[in-house]
């Protein structure tokens, strides 16, 4: 096994100028996304993005540790086991 696992990223953006720095930095980690949904919700001033990425558990931590570093915006991670 290459140390390796599935995760899903949650981020929810509360504020809207904090969309050009969380794509910033998905951008950076391009290497690593399988997936991306993003919804706009419009009538709460929200934005929703799941992020599928295939990686190690170090990549992932540092991913969200930089995504829920940015003012108005929160992560999480749901990682697979294997």
């Amino acid at each position: 096994m290459d140390g390796k696992r599935i995760a899903v990223v949650a981020i929810v953006i509360d504020e809207t100028d904090a969309v050009t720095d969380v794509n910033r930095i998905l951008h950076d980690y391009s290497g690593i996304i399988i997936g991306r949904m993003g919804i706009p919700y419009k009538e709460r001033g929200i934005s929703l993005i799941s992020v599928a990425v295939d990686a190690d558990p170090d990549s992932i931590s540092n991913l969200t540790g930089k995504l829920g570093r940015i003012s108005g915006v929160s992560v999480k991670a749901a990682i697979s086991k294997k």
